[in-house]
């Protein structure tokens, strides 16, 4: 054994590990320089493995075409297709029902149903899918944001614990353990994963709200819980959704939460409360709704491109497609817009955009809406492609507010989505195909069945993982071919020398517990499995009990913010600071630790 290249190995990983917990420099950067020291090490100083092959750049590179790799980040597409699509917001709407009045039980309700979903979609989309429910349901119950963000990201990971595609981490584990000739299949961890997650559910649920300190104050971007309203059109043309619906008690309560202001019929008006009007071809109708309203109206086909445009087009321009964005624009001071109807306002003409609807701080005009003259000052919805929105940015005349571009949810491809999600899932547990051709597979039909588009696909796609990964299979392979894993396997033997099987499975658990937090699940998951298994061997263990191990233990990123993507991502919504997770995580870490001594030994029968 070449005692240079391991203790170099032992260095750059030490240096890789303090590079990504001081957080002064973004994740992918410290993983591209680690990943070049690895390079530059192995090229300026040849090495040959034990059994005399040279450790060459390739096999430092072969993580960026490891099959859990490309299963990840297809997987994340899959979420986004799923999310874009709206495929969740019924069930979710539902357990919301489910879960009561009181806010605390509907929130329960919400995260456990995260927990679960967790365990059969990659648990990152699931964070991002439950972020805005639990925005809108802390608003509208006055729940403080620390009391729901940080459950969420936990009860993702413990639910994701409990299959193979519930995370990240479980597949790298996976991959790495292929290599070996050991293959992990769906349901292989699932009893002592829920096991885990029942006991670090209950602390998620009744004790940690306890612990978090509610902190109010400005959280960097303004989320919109839907209350602003918008003054829209409808037309009502044959063959319309609406035809035929009759206002009882003055509501129509067929139109969910399309509030009806205004209904123009030839030279009538009607006017609230509309008792006894029945919607027929040819009215217009005023509304106010919220953009979500809006949106879900646009993507039922119950309001079409072609309001306000005098100028006709064909359906096939008229068509949702999935690059079709709902912004927001404000009528900028001194902007030719202004005294502008909103028929003839030219936007359509000029940037292929339809304006759906007007926001008016002083008073809300009861009149057609293409009568409106714009106001400096006025917040208008518009919907166009994704470029003819793009196309607005740096316009003087209409303030573009970037961060309110959303797609329309595909709602209408919401059962293909579910449909491709259900297959990968089925496919995977059954053994009918490979998870990294499923997952492929059901990305590359995401897109062309127009669930998603080809950019959206792409930026769903998370670089700092990909680097993150690449990396850090570099440094398990550099680990390994040096004998560097094979070190750290007999020192930990020979400091529990005599010690049992189960007593060092526990030890382990807890060393990898708690570098996860300081390095990341996936980089822990990936470095630790090589000597994992190189001490089951040694002890003559079942290899499965050490993998759960690493599979468990990588995951229990509670303790900080840096050790899994989830947790970074609510941060921001939550407010939360470093010692938050601190405070609510360490005992979260004890107790999955415990569980795992208890339950893993009994069901590996160790």
């Amino acid at each position: 054994m070449d005692s240079l290249h391991v203790w170099v190995t032992y260095l750059l990983i030490l240096v890789s590990v303090v590079g990504y917990s001081l957080e002064r420099w973004p994740i992918e950067a410290v993983a591209a320089a680690s990943l070049s020291a690895f390079l530059l090490l192995f090229a300026l100083f040849p090495y040959r493995d034990e059994a005399g092959f040279p450790v060459t750049s390739g096999d430092l590179l072969s993580g960026f075409a490891n099959p859990a790799l490309v299963t990840v980040l297809a997987l994340l597409i899959v979420g986004q297709g799923l999310f874009a699509t709206d495929a969740m917001a019924r069930p979710t709407q539902l357990l919301s029902r489910i879960g009561g009045t009181a806010g605390a039980g509907a929130v329960a309700v919400v995260l456990l149903s995260a927990a679960v979903l967790s365990a059969f979609l990659n648990n990152t989309p699931v964070v991002v899918i439950f972020i805005p429910i639990l925005t809108m349901l802390a608003t509208q119950r006055g729940i403080s944001p620390s009391r729901v963000f940080m459950p969420l990201s936990f009860l993702s990971i413990l639910g994701g614990i409990t299959t193979l595609i519930g995370s990240s981490t479980n597949l790298l584990v996976a991959g790495v353990a292929a290599r070996s000739g050991i293959t992990l299949s769906f349901f292989d961890f699932t009893i002592p994963g829920l096991a885990i997650a029942l006991v670090g559910g209950f602390y998620v649920i009744k004790v940690m709200p306890r612990i978090l300190t509610p902190r109010e104050g400005p959280q960097g971007r303004v989320v919109d819980a839907g209350g602003k309203q918008f003054l829209g059109e409808i037309d009502i043309t044959d063959g319309h959704a609406f035809v035929g619906s009759t206002a009882r008690a003055g509501l129509f309560t067929d139109l969910g939460d399309l509030m009806p202001r205004m209904i123009l019929r030839a030279d009538e008006t009607f006017l609230p409360p509309f008792d006894g009007v029945t919607l027929q071809p040819g009215d217009r109708m005023i509304v106010t709704a919220t953009r979500r309203a809006f949106s879900k109206a646009l993507a039922a086909g119950n309001l079409t491109i072609k309001t306000l445009d005098p100028s006709g087009f064909t359906a096939e321009q008229r068509k949702i497609g999935p690059d079709m964005v709902m912004a927001e624009a404000v009528v900028a001071p001194g902007s030719r817009y202004a005294g502008r109807t909103m028929q003839f306002s030219g936007l359509r003409t000029q940037f292929g955009i339809t304006l759906f609807g007007l926001q008016r701080k002083s008073r809300m005009a009861r009149s057609a809406l293409s009568e409106i003259r714009l106001e400096p000052g006025d917040t208008l919805l518009l919907c166009g492609r994704e470029a003819a929105i793009s196309s607005l940015k740096g316009n003087h005349d209409l303030l573009l507010l970037e961060y309110s571009a959303q797609t329309i949810p595909q709602s209408t491809k919401a059962k293909v989505a579910v449909a491709i999600f259900l297959g990968i899932v089925l496919g995977s547990a059954t053994g009918l195909l490979p998870i990294e051709v499923l997952s492929v597979t059901g990305a590359v039909l995401m897109v062309a069945t127009g669930c998603l588009t080809i950019g959206e696909a792409a930026r769903s796609v998370d670089r700092s993982i990909f680097m993150l990964v690449g990396a850090a299979i570099a440094a398990a392979t550099a680990l390994e071919r040096t004998g560097g894993a094979a070190m750290i396997a007999d020192g930990t033997v020979a400091a529990l020398d005599g010690q049992s099987a189960a007593v060092i499975l526990s030890a382990m658990f807890l060393v990898i517990a708690i570098m996860t937090n300081f390095l990341s699940n996936n980089a822990t998951a990936v470095l630790f499995t090589p000597i994992a298994l190189d001490v089951a061997n040694r002890l003559g263990a079942p290899p499965e009990a050490f993998l759960a191990c690493v599979i468990f233990a990588a995951n229990a990123s509670f303790a900080s913010p840096i050790g899994y993507q989830t947790n970074l991502m609510v941060m921001g919504p939550g407010r939360y600071r470093f010692i938050d997770f601190a405070k609510a995580g360490i005992p979260l870490v004890i107790l999955v630790w415990l569980t795992f001594s208890i339950v893993g030994p009994w069901y590996y029968s160790l």
